[in-house]
């Protein structure tokens, strides 16, 4: 079982200043940024045992959680500071 931290700031430290920028600037990597923290958290909780699933549903969800983080992370990449 893998408990490393998924937040952004926890994977892209480099963007911390990007990812404060963004969530108050852009609406669209604000929603993006809580669909993501959302998920996070559904994940940490199956994966504790907090929060019992199938297998599956946990898979489905990480990969969710992966496309959001590229979605992301593709936001952060362009953001010019401006």
């Amino acid at each position: 079982m893998n408990l490393d931290k998924h937040d952004l700031h926890h994977e892209f430290p480099e963007y911390n200043d990007a990812i404060h920028a963004l969530k108050v600037s852009d609406p669209h990597f604000a929603a993006l940024f809580a669909q993501y923290h959302d998920l996070d958290h559904e994940v940490r909780r199956i994966e504790t045992g907090v929060q019992n699933t199938s297998d599956s549903y946990l898979e489905q969800r990480k990969k969710e959680r992966l496309s959001l983080k590229d979605a992301l992370y593709q936001k952060l990449c362009a953001w010019n500071g401006n």
